[in-house]
């Protein structure tokens, strides 16, 4: 024990080390940036190139994937976690090691210091919960510790993502004066419409049963958020007071929009009897939102047919979920009750929206100017990013699948040949089979319908060793495979 307690006093003061030097080396080398301009016109080095891919990798992917192991409580999770400091050290240094093109004072420097501060913060409380300390004082902190150490994991894939959004930005030199404000929108939208379908895939995939335990619907967290987003866009993208230019009427009126269509969508998220409903008011939404996005005017070719592209994109995601709703889900919450086996059609909504998004962020004027410079089409662009898009859908999906095996182990497991001609009749219906969820929660209301059948009275007929007990409830033959909704139902 005081072995690990000095490695740990000497982490800390490693850790206290580098941040006290970050400063030094966060604005230097803009004695050679020219007066007017944001970065150098030297080419980014290959240690700057280092830097970059080693950051996207420990920020992008090993993180958010020691978080969802860290979720599930893997042995994993340390291991894969002091990978990342390692690697994320190493390229923060190789970061301001680099010969080649030099920045001015850029947003992503002084945001690099916090980020190094959450990382460090993360390695002393990791630390600290992994020397198991109860007794005294340290039993009364240690919940506290657990809960920040959950809370700042789970919003380290944000700021990271935030952090990389700048990097880009710093690295090239936009977003300098004029073009802040439209950098700005075209930054947090897309970043908004990325988020929206991540959170939409974790509904699909893994988030079913708490919905169904909010007592609400889908589409009235997402009124909600498209309300008070319109209240925002409404009263920001006009200065108010000064005349109006370019596309503020446009911006403006689609922001009086969404507020208008979010308190309906709230409005009618709810039955008469309190309980929750679907709607189509958050997918007509995004619809018209891609439509007036798609005759944005604009000064390059190239720029318009990104900005169509992205308007049909988003109206394609808006039409997909209208089609999900009304036609596949038939206005229930899910296909089968725990959401495990979604229709292959529901996966389309939340890709469209990462589409939208890497469109929408990619589509400012200077990175329009830039590739109208270099000769690029705009059918290679957009290729392009698609497939960043199906990159971060793949990702997405694996996060999800190993947080779902691990947490619903019984969800993974491919029924027997035995079971499931034991269950023929029962778990195929229109040429369709049932989920082991399925039939177990039938079961479970048949059984329990036919028990409420049986009066007090016909109770002594059902006795064991009566042959009328067979109509009484039954265990099902494996109760470690019950359903994901039962074992839902019966922790609650």
């Amino acid at each position: 024990m005081k072995k690990m307690m000095m490695g740990f006093m000497n982490l800390r003061g490693v850790l206290t080390a580098l941040l006290l030097v970050s400063p030094t080396f966060a604005h230097g080398g803009h004695e050679t940036v020219p007066d007017g301009a944001a970065v150098s016109q030297e080419p980014i080095d290959s240690t700057l190139w280092v830097h970059m891919i080693l950051m996207g990798f420990a920020f992008g992917i090993i993180f958010p994937l020691g978080m969802v192991l860290g979720i599930v409580r893997s042995r994993w999770h340390v291991p894969l976690q002091i990978v990342g400091t390692i690697i994320a050290v190493v390229a923060y240094f190789l970061g301001h090691a680099h010969k080649g093109r030099k920045f001015g004072k850029n947003v992503h420097a002084s945001f690099a210091n916090l980020l190094m501060i959450l990382l460090a913060v993360q390695v002393v409380l990791g630390l600290y919960l992994k020397l198991h300390l109860s007794k005294g004082i340290h039993g009364r902190i240690r919940r506290f510790f657990v809960m920040l150490h959950g809370v700042l994991g789970k919003a380290m894939p944000i700021v990271s993502w935030t952090q990389m959004v700048f990097g880009g930005i710093a690295a090239n030199g936009f977003c300098q004066d004029d073009h802040l404000g439209q950098c700005l929108a075209h930054f947090i939208m897309g970043s908004a419409f990325i988020a929206y379908g991540i959170m939409l895939t974790i509904l699909l995939l893994v988030g079913q049963l708490w919905l169904r335990r909010t007592g609400r619907s889908q589409e009235f967290f997402d009124s909600l958020v498209i309300a008070a987003w319109g209240c925002v866009n409404t009263f920001t993208e006009h200065r108010w007071g000064g005349p109006w230019v370019h596309n503020d009427l446009q911006h403006t009126t689609m922001g009086i929009v969404w507020w208008c269509a979010g308190l309906l969508g709230i409005w009618m998220s709810r039955k008469r009897n309190g309980r929750p409903k679907r709607n189509l008011i958050p997918a007509i939404v995004i619809l018209l939102t891609g439509y007036a996005m798609s005759s944005h005017p604009q000064t390059l070719m190239i720029s318009t047919m990104v900005h169509t592209i992205f308007g049909y994109t988003l109206m394609a995601a808006g039409l997909t979920r209208i089609i999900e709703i009304a036609f596949v889900l038939r206005d229930r919450g899910s296909v089968n009750p725990d959401g495990s086996d979604p229709n292959s059609f529901q996966y389309l909504t939340p890709f469209l929206l990462y589409a939208s998004g890497f469109l929408f962020m990619g589509a400012t004027e200077e990175q329009m100017q830039l590739l109208h410079n270099a000769g690029i089409t705009h059918v290679s662009y957009i290729l392009i990013l698609y497939s960043i898009a199906f990159i971060l859908f793949l990702f997405v999906n694996i996060l999800l699948h190993i947080y779902a095996v691990h947490a619903w182990p019984e969800s993974a497991k491919f029924p027997s040949r035995s079971s499931a001609s034991d269950r023929s009749e029962d778990t195929y219906v229109n040429g369709h089979a049932r989920s082991a969820s399925e039939t177990q929660q039938i079961d479970d209301a048949e059984a329990f319908e036919l028990q409420g059948l049986i009066s007090d009275e016909e109770d002594d007929d059902h006795r064991p060793g009566n042959r009328n007990n067979a109509l009484g409830p039954r265990k099902t033959e494996d109760e470690e495979s019950a359903p994901l909704v039962a074992k839902e139902t019966s922790s609650s």
